[in-house]
């Protein structure tokens, strides 16, 4: 219904068609997306009778997971960052399906090696350090994360996919050291990159000072963004009496949590973070009630990750932190968003239908007891 509301906007049409040539809405090719994105939701549901099938393919995962990862580079920047695969008028962003692949691996891992993980040598400072040789995942996993960083300057598919594991390595091995180690090296890593990368340090930069002069015309998005939240007030100006329509050709897309923050105001920004929190308690319910722990840890990984990408477009837009090129689940506009985050839900929901069955009857002990046994 908004990104329909903005396709109705003369100021829209206007600069598409000075800078395209041509104006093409973007609704009906949401609703399509959605459609089939249903249409994935259901399939995923009847083709996967049992999610303990995912663990047979524990490193399968990881090798597709690192070609979806790796593959943008080979495309070019789109907005500066490379994201995107495109073939054709179709274009791909292969990081929202790698996100569940990802999960798919970290949960397989765990499972087998967290016990090794959760051992500690010693405490320092009230923490529990581990083993020199149980930090070789973390290494490698945090090297990963700073090369996709360095090579596609994708900040959110970066922080997704470091947050993502930390996540999951804390709830598998019940570890605060590895939480305090993972914020550590990120930190340590984002500093490292944004020292020689120009298209981070421009984000920082933007992220720092949207107003600027200096840097008005490749800021203004961020600052006109800002200014829509805040002449929402509380209760918004109303559906289609707002102006987020300025912030240009982003404005379905990376900004339109601030068209909603305009027209429903603080209320409804509230109402939508409170479903997104509605959403992942229920994966992690969900996690709690699983009784393999391959699915717990499938179905906290899965969570947490939706969570980590709705705290860093709801955080970048609303300059909580720094911009990145990622789309807010089942809202902005974009296919893969919603066709990936459809199945992340279907994979869910079979979790927890499997969770929530009764638990197989025990064989009788009369049963045994009237076997025959013969010479």
């Amino acid at each position: 219904m908004v990104i329909w509301r903005l396709d109705q906007s003369p100021r829209l049409i206007r600069r598409s068609e000075i800078l395209f040539k041509s104006f093409s809405p973007d609704a009906p090719k949401q609703l399509m997306y959605s459609a089939i994105g249903i249409a994935l939701f259901v399939a995923v549901l009847m083709l996967l009778k049992d999610h303990r099938i995912l663990q047979r393919y524990t490193y399968i995962s990881m090798a597709v997971a690192l070609v979806l990862l790796v593959l943008p580079m080979f495309f070019p920047a789109v907005n500066g960052a490379k994201i995107w695969i495109s073939l054709g008028p179709f274009s791909i962003q292969p990081g929202e399906f790698a996100k569940i692949i990802i999960a798919v691996f970290f949960s397989g891992y765990l499972m087998v090696k967290r016990d090794a993980l959760a051992l500690a040598s010693r405490r320092f400072m009230g923490l529990y350090l581990p083993r020199g040789r149980d930090l070789g995942p973390i290494l490698a996993v945090w090297a990963m994360s700073i090369l996709i960083l360095v090579f596609e300057t994708d900040l959110g598919t970066s922080l997704l996919f470091f947050g993502l594991f930390v996540i999951m390595l804390y709830v598998a091995t019940e570890r605060t050291s590895w939480i305090v180690f993972g914020l550590l090296m990120s930190a340590a890593g984002a500093v490292g990159v944004a020292s020689f990368e120009p298209h981070v340090q421009q984000r920082v930069e933007f992220w720092l000072n949207p107003f600027a002069d200096e840097t008005w015309g490749q800021s203004q998005q961020i600052g006109q963004a800002l200014m829509s939240f805040g002449s929402g007030g509380t209760l918004g100006t109303g559906l289609g009496q707002g102006n987020s329509d300025l912030i240009g050709f982003a404005a379905n897309s990376d900004f339109i949590l601030s068209t909603f923050g305009e027209e429903l105001g603080l209320a409804g920004m509230m109402a939508i973070l409170m479903i997104y929190g509605l959403i992942v308690e229920r994966g992690v319910r969900t996690a709690l009630a699983a009784r393999d722990p391959f699915g717990k840890l499938l179905a906290i990984g899965l969570s947490g990750a939706f969570a980590i990408q709705v705290f860093v477009v709801a955080g970048g837009v609303m300059g909580l932190i720094p911009l990145t090129g990622m789309t807010m689940p089942f809202v902005a506009y974009g296919g893969s968003s919603v066709l990936a985050n459809w199945a992340l839900i279907a994979i869910l929901i079979r979790i927890s239908d499997t969770a929530r069955r009764p638990a197989p009857a025990p064989a009788s002990p009369d049963a045994e007891m009237t076997q025959v046994v013969r010479p």
